[in-house]
């Protein structure tokens, strides 16, 4: 019998409504999230990525509303929790680290009374083992002198502690899954690293499945074991790490590893773009939406594809893995090459 996986949404459509009309900023996301597992999801800003993290943490207010789709946490459907019953999951068995940490920290509250109240009241510890447990959890992170730091307030810390604090303070309830929301964007690169490092340790110690959104794909390449490339509101390809560096498929996710250096390459290379810009949710193309951008446009592509299975987990939405499109394409090759 297959094991139900820890996360599993489909069909997730949610969208904004605005003056100008409605802003179609997911249209229609399915993937999973097995135990343990670390899955990225990656894409341009505006392609969906945070507010699918927000929809699956029941985080979108007014003027947004998740429209359609189920999202289903250990066989549970999240979107048919009334309000107090999704309270007790969020920051207790989901947990999700925001991508700053300065204004996700109360500034008048010391950390050690926002690290206490969730412990408090998801896991029903006195102050004295609440205190016990933040200091513990401050500990893990590698924040040094904990019980003196527990007492102070967000602007003593510097960014990369916050950040610190901020994944301390998610995994201090041990949740089953972790959303962590650009972690790291707001760091410098040496802070990064350590905080990726501390990702991973962490990862390892506590078994704790974590979906890391993320623009930068070499943060991808070294946290995660799948990835899901998103554009449009859309999955444009998702796979494993090796499927997405080494044999992606989709025009887009091929853009994207062009536009990156290569470390270790061992000569100057040139970035190569993507030219053109991300379309517009207000009126989303019928079609592929990375149409207008792509070099390999054809007329079919103004017909939405579907997904094409490349392999376990390894799927595109692209016509070009049409075999039927392959063909027709290395047929016209053929006639069109001179004798």
């Amino acid at each position: 019998m297959q094991q139900e996986p820890l996360l599993r949404v489909d069909d997730l459509k949610t969208s904004f409504y605005t003056r100008d009309g409605e802003v179609q900023s997911v249209r229609g996301v399915s993937f999973v999230v097995g135990q343990g597992e670390v899955l990225g999801i990656v894409g341009e800003s505006g392609s969906g990525k945070s507010v699918t993290a927000k929809s699956i943490m029941s985080l979108i207010q007014p003027p947004g509303k998740i429209k359609s789709g189920e999202i289903r946490f250990q066989g549970r459907d999240l979107l048919k929790l009334s309000a107090n019953e999704f309270r007790a999951l969020r920051g207790n068995r989901l947990a999700m680290i925001f991508q700053d940490p300065m204004t996700s920290l109360n500034p008048v509250l010391t950390i050690g009374q926002q690290m206490t109240e969730v412990l408090i009241r998801h896991r029903r510890l006195g102050k004295g083992e609440a205190r016990a447990r933040a200091i513990d959890m401050l500990a893990l992170v590698g924040i040094p002198s904990p019980a003196q730091r527990l007492d102070q307030y967000p602007h003593e810390f510097s960014g990369g502690m916050r950040q610190r604090v901020m994944i301390a303070m998610a995994l201090s309830c041990e949740p089953e899954l972790l959303i962590a929301d650009e972690p790291t964007t707001a760091l410098d690169a040496t802070i990064q690293a350590q905080i990726l490092d501390l990702m991973k340790e962490l990862k390892e110690k506590t078994s704790t499945a974590i979906l890391l959104i993320t623009h930068d794909m070499g943060v991808v390449a070294q946290v995660c074991s799948h990835v899901i490339v998103m554009y449009g509101g859309l999955i444009m390809e998702e796979g494993t790490v090796e499927d997405i560096f080494y044999r992606a498929q989709h025009p887009y996710t091929q853009g994207l590893l062009r536009s990156i250096p290569k470390p270790g390459a061992g000569h100057k290379e040139r970035l190569v773009p993507i030219e053109g810009t991300t379309p517009s949710l207000l009126d989303p193309p019928k079609g592929c939406p990375f149409h207008d951008r792509c070099p390999h446009a054809m007329d079919i592509c103004l017909e939405r594809p579907p997904y094409f299975e490349l392999g376990e987990r390894h799927r595109s939405m692209c016509w070009l893995n049409d075999p039927k499109v392959k063909a027709e394409r290395t047929l016209t090759t053929d006639i069109m090459e001179p004798m």
